[in-house]
């Protein structure tokens, strides 16, 4: 699922990486959804296809919400890092909160 970018969306995502509670890139991310750490699982929407399908497979066998949002840059920009693909929540309060406004986005 792709969404337009959600600037409260994103804010979150800043708040959770200011907390700590973020963890970004294609390696971290799959250790936290692998270890039952990660909540929630953003990808860009200019990732690779093959990127896309890996998590959204991975996402769907450990039932973690998983969704396109963005870009690399965008995501990037909001988890202190250039770009990014790929970034795991490991908070569920921050997961929830980021849930409703996706929610609220795509409706």
């Amino acid at each position: 699922m792709t969404n337009k970018s959600n600037p409260k969306v994103l804010s979150l995502v800043g708040l959770a990486t200011r907390a700590g509670k973020t963890v970004s890139g294609e390696f971290s991310t799959e250790k936290s959804v692998k270890s039952g750490k990660g909540y929630l699982v953003l990808v860009a929407g200019d990732a690779s296809e093959n990127t896309r399908k890996k998590f959204q497979n991975m996402c769907e066998f450990y039932e973690v919400p998983c969704y396109v949002y963005g870009d690399k840059a965008e995501l990037g920009k909001y988890c202190g890092k250039e770009f990014r693909a790929s970034l795991a929540v490991q908070d569920e309060n921050f997961a929830k909160a980021i849930l409703k406004e996706l929610g609220k986005s795509s409706a």
